[in-house]
């Protein structure tokens, strides 16, 4: 999930909010002809393309993939062994900026439920920004309204985007976690809709999260432009909101997992060239999948993947949806 987000601790003009809503995804580069992973002793395969704008992912109750489709405004599911697409779900707000849109997919209790952000009148948008309930196939809810909740909760010092662009979406105690990569925090918000606002960090960009050994576990991006030092995972007390590095030195984290006897995978979108715009994606073909190490180090699993968005494990196999609407397995034993 493209995370490259200005330093949102500067006041902007508002033409500045073209380069935010390219911060998480969606500007469109043609990757290297025959561009594939390398993966050293790991097998790797092609499982699926052709997702259109495709961000978050999660597994499914069913054991399937699901992955949210910014462009189309839908959910496709994913036969893990085969590759197989179907829709699952439409009718969701299509991003009307360069990025936003349906961000990521969670299930509580069976019930689906997507992450919208960047669709908000303060936009251009006339949709709500917040967490919406998959009732049918082209129904959806709104169930919780994050961008509403951020005016009226604004971080200091403000930011030029009031409603802020959230980016992943994780379940929690019977509601769920949800980043805010601009606004730099990380929030509760029930199925009530009551969003409240857990742990608040200096401009490191969180991304994706999960859960694990009663911590929450979080990525960081880092700021523009985005060095191997900057690219964190933390560990986040749900009670105090207390937060404590884990392991450093991968470029442009974007989601973190965990896998194969219960070790921890972090997925980095790779080199950022300096001098690109403020809200460019990372360099084709450099992301990596990487395990964090007892010495904090992050080491890579898989090389040369071409701008990752998003991670999920079934067993031993690694599923990295990718910017380019592709999804790849990578054998991470």
């Amino acid at each position: 999930m493209t995370p490259d987000l200005p330093d949102s601790r500067r006041r902007r003009p508002a033409p500045a909010l073209l380069l935010l809503a390219a911060a998480l995804i969606a500007v469109t580069v043609p990757a290297p002809a025959g561009a594939s992973p390398t993966v050293p002793a790991h097998r790797t395969h092609l499982l699926t393309s052709g997702l259109h704008g495709a961000v978050g992912s999660t597994v499914g109750p069913d054991g399937a993939l699901y992955v949210v489709e910014s462009a189309a405004g839908q959910i496709s599911r994913v036969d893990p062994r085969t590759g197989h697409r179907t829709t699952f779900a439409s009718g969701l707000p299509r991003r009307i900026l360069d990025t936003g849109g349906a961000m990521d997919v969670a299930f509580v209790h069976h019930r689906p439920y997507v992450l919208v952000t960047l669709v908000s009148p303060d936009v251009g948008g006339s949709d709500v920004d917040g967490i919406y309930r998959v009732d049918g196939p082209g129904r959806v809810t709104v169930v919780a309204d994050i961008g509403a909740w951020s005016l009226a909760h604004p971080p200091v010092p403000a930011f030029f985007v009031p409603t802020g662009v959230q980016y992943a979406l994780q379940p929690y105690r019977g509601g769920f976690l949800v980043t805010d990569g601009h606004h730099n925090r990380l929030l509760r918000v029930g199925l009530d809709g009551d969003v409240t606002e857990l742990a608040a960090f200096p401009n490191v960009v969180p991304t994706g999260i999960t859960i694990g050994d009663r911590s929450v576990y979080l990525a960081q991006a880092g700021p523009v432009p985005h060095a191997p030092s900057d690219g964190r995972v933390l560990r986040v007390q749900p009670r105090s909101g207390r937060a404590s590095e884990v392991a450093s030195g991968a470029p442009l984290l974007v989601d973190v997992e965990f896998g194969p006897g219960h070790r921890l995978y972090a997925l980095s979108q790779g080199h950022f060239t300096p001098g690109n715009p403020e809200g460019s994606p990372a360099d084709p073909a450099t992301g990596a999948l990487v395990r964090v190490d007892r010495d904090g180090t992050l080491s890579p699993v898989a090389t040369g993947l071409d701008r990752p968005t998003s991670l999920e494990f079934i067993r031993d196999t690694a599923y990295v949806v990718t910017l380019p609407g592709e999804i790849w397995t990578i054998d991470s034993r």
